[in-house]
């Protein structure tokens, strides 16, 4: 999982590092741990399960899987603001939301962004690095027993000190349960 930050606002990106291919079952632990995190930094997670096609318009195998790790999270935690199989447009707008797609569940706009595979995943993430100016942490690894977080080659010292300052607190909070 990856922090983004933007001016006054972060985003939460999973999967950017581990997981290939995930399957619906392995999208849907991805898309909890994530949330549970986001609640850590005291942020309601608003979570879009993200694809190329926007709630059925497409019935490929990438759009079913995430469709289907829709209802198992949603079984699971009918209490987390979850939806999708949604593009990025739909996750980010409130007025494409409310006229193309009003039964769409976002409360708000979504700051955790699970993503179909790792290629999507990892290259959203550099492009928003990149491209919008993002600064980006991570990867924080998650699902461990224990906190332990991976730098990047060529990572810079901001980049060491930002995902030491997260590990710190993820140990922080292992130690409080």
């Amino acid at each position: 999982m990856y922090i983004i930050v933007l001016k006054n606002q972060f985003k939460l990106f999973a999967d950017c590092t581990v997981n290939i291919d995930p399957s619906a079952e392995d999208l849907v632990e991805i898309a909890l741990q994530t949330a549970d995190l986001a609640r850590y930094f005291d942020l309601t997670p608003r979570v879009a399960m993200l694809s190329y096609s926007n709630f059925g318009n497409d019935n490929g195998a990438g759009p079913r899987k995430v469709r289907t790790a829709v209802e198992l999270i949603r079984k699971r935690r009918p209490d987390l603001n979850v939806d999708g199989e949604m593009q990025v447009d739909p996750a980010l707008n409130a007025d494409l939301r409310r006229e193309e797609f009003p039964f769409c569940t976002l409360e708000e706009d979504a700051n955790v962004f699970i993503f179909p595979n790792l290629d999507a995943a990892n290259i959203a993430y550099k492009l928003v690095r990149w491209l919008g100016g993002a600064e980006v942490i991570g990867p924080v690894l998650l699902g461990m027993n224990k906190p332990i977080n991976v730098l990047q080659l060529g990572a810079s010292v901001q980049d060491i000190v930002a995902l030491a300052g997260v590990t710190a607190l993820q140990a922080q909070a292992d130690a409080q349960i």
